[in-house]
């Protein structure tokens, strides 16, 4: 009678782990959003997504061993996976995004802004206004969706240098075939705002609204922008496409990208924002810097670490 009692404890135990292994694989992550308090202020990250990246095909001034070493010491492998980040500062007063990444115009691993935007708590139509870093897919693409405004009630700011500069039909008419791609998205993605007069561009640093203020950083774009959000003494910079490859930028930050405009400025512009962030132990947040993207810059000899905000519940 015990053996009897004993099998069977044991074949229902067995059935139990079988049933635990057989439960169905989720495959699919949280919703990509991260809050913070900055002041009085909330900060929510949201992700777009990921893009991965050829970054031996992309990066300059560097050399493949380089690239290599950098990407092996942070367990990377090519194409690099990237994360594109977006930003929502909460002022109690007003909803304020900073980029709204790239929609549907770089392939099925992005276009996750508005999910993770409704999974924070918050609707497209309830955006006061939106500041592009720059006019690049990635950073406007989220503005439209089948070509009318996702946003209706907001505003849209960027700098008057990159509106002229990827608004222009004359340009666009120049730009050899392979690149004309970017002024066409940026034309379409603009356009319903324009047609709203809820495109506002800006042409010199300043703040924007009360705590929050543009500063030039032209290099990857001509009229590419950082913004510095300030509450109670408390400051975030974010800085856009200032740094694309963690791996292997930060420790060797004169190391370029193709996208950038204009490579020598996009590295001037690296060095001096970068320098002045370590310098103040300034919170940042960037772009394409892993999800959510946010934490400290430490200068580490010829370039920098990256130390990612512990993280703390709100």
């Amino acid at each position: 009678m015990f053996w009897k009692r004993y099998l069977l404890a044991a074949t229902l135990a067995v059935t139990a782990l079988q049933a635990t292994a057989a439960a169905p694989q989720v495959k699919t992550p949280n919703p990509g959003f991260y809050r913070i308090m900055l002041g009085h202020y909330e900060v929510t990250a949201l992700s777009d997504g990921i893009i991965r990246l050829p970054a031996d095909k992309l990066l300059l001034n560097s050399t493949p061993q380089q690239i290599g070493a950098g990407l092996a010491e942070h367990h990377q492998s090519l194409p690099v996976v990237t994360s594109v980040n977006s930003y929502l500062i909460n002022t109690g007063d007003k909803l304020i995004m900073i980029d709204t990444g790239a929609g549907t115009l770089l392939g099925d691993g992005l276009g996750k802004l508005t999910a993770n935007l409704n999974a924070a708590g918050y609707r497209p139509e309830q955006v006061d206004e939106i500041y592009l870093t720059h006019m690049h897919p990635d950073h406007l693409g989220g503005l439209t969706q089948n070509g009318r405004a996702l946003f209706p009630n907001a505003l849209v700011r960027a700098s008057q240098q990159d509106a002229d500069f990827w608004l222009s039909e004359s340009r666009l008419n120049q730009a050899k075939p392979g690149e004309q791609a970017n002024f066409k998205h940026a034309m379409a993605a603009i356009k319903p705002y324009q047609a709203a007069g809820h495109f506002k561009p800006f042409a010199n640093d300043g703040e924007l609204s009360p705590g929050i203020t543009a500063f030039a950083a032209h290099g990857h774009t001509p009229g590419h922008s950082v913004y510095q959000v300030e509450s109670q003494g408390k400051k975030l910079l974010l800085i856009g496409d200032l740094i694309h490859v963690a791996a292997v930028q930060l420790a060797h930050p004169q190391v370029a990208i193709r996208f950038d405009s204009d490579a020598k400025a996009a590295v001037a512009q690296r060095l001096r924002v970068f320098g002045d962030s370590a310098r103040q132990a300034e919170l940042v947040g960037a772009a394409h810097l892993s999800f959510p993207g946010l934490g400290y810059l430490n200068r580490q000899g010829e370039g920098y670490g990256w130390v990612p905000l512990n993280y703390g519940a709100l």
